[in-house]
């Protein structure tokens, strides 16, 4: 029998094997690019796990995601499904009474009892004044320890839900690995989230981009393969 290899558990072999290689990089609506190794992005995940750690997150949490909905392809949703995983938790896209939400940029509110923003600047910048009951993911996330020690579910844990799924911890690893570069505009917060893992698992990269661009000429300069 293959022994499973989670998504998390295969981060982490990245960071040792190809730190420094090229993982996520984002274009936005405007063209505005960045680019985060394998490092980096691990990172982010490392210390995102972290807060979600200090908020009480655990397996049992409902932690919904519309930050990911509205943005699929933005590196700083993206951050939180791997962060989730790492811990041993999930998403659960859509719930109806989440315990912990993160949104997006655009008029912050509570909207469950842990309400956490997202600038969705380019460079991870914070935001500022946000109303009462909701963090600041930038701020809360930057605070914590760079280090976090992977500690996956088990193969038939949950992992992913939405209106038109249900994954397992072992559904996710076995998705089929991707070796090389490829761009990709994702249409939705799965889709993103497959391909980033898909090249976790492969060691390979992704370009997301939200711009009107030609995604050729686009794929052309980053030397990927344009998905459909």
């Amino acid at each position: 029998m293959i022994p499973l290899r989670p998504v998390s558990v295969c981060l982490e072999r990245l960071v040792r094997t190809a730190g420094g290689a090229p993982l996520l990089t984002h274009y936005g609506p405007a063209g505005e690019r960045t680019e985060l190794s394998v490092a980096s992005f691990a990172n982010w995940v490392a210390k995102t796990r972290n807060l979600a750690d200090e908020l009480g997150v655990d397996a049992d949490a409902a932690v919904d995601l519309p930050v990911l909905a509205d943005r699929p392809a933005h590196w700083m949703g993206l951050v939180w499904p791997f962060a989730l995983w790492q811990a041993g938790a999930s998403v659960h896209l859509g719930a109806p009474a989440a315990d912990v939400a993160v949104v997006g940029p655009d008029a912050p509110a509570p909207v469950a009892p842990t309400t956490i923003a997202c600038s969705l600047d380019p460079w991870g910048r914070a935001l500022a004044d946000l109303p009462a009951g909701v963090l600041d993911f930038s701020s809360e996330a930057l605070a914590q320890s760079d280090a976090a020690a992977s500690t996956p579910g088990a193969a038939d844990d949950p992992a992913w839900a939405d209106a038109e799924r249900t994954l397992t911890v072992a559904d996710v690893a076995a998705l089929e690995p991707i070796t090389d570069r490829v761009l990709a505009r994702p249409a939705t917060a799965w889709d993103a989230t497959a391909l980033l893992a898909r090249a976790i698992l492969g060691g390979g990269s992704v370009v997301f981009t939200e711009s009107d661009a030609d995604p050729a000429r686009t794929a052309a300069s980053e030397k990927a393969r344009v998905l459909a």
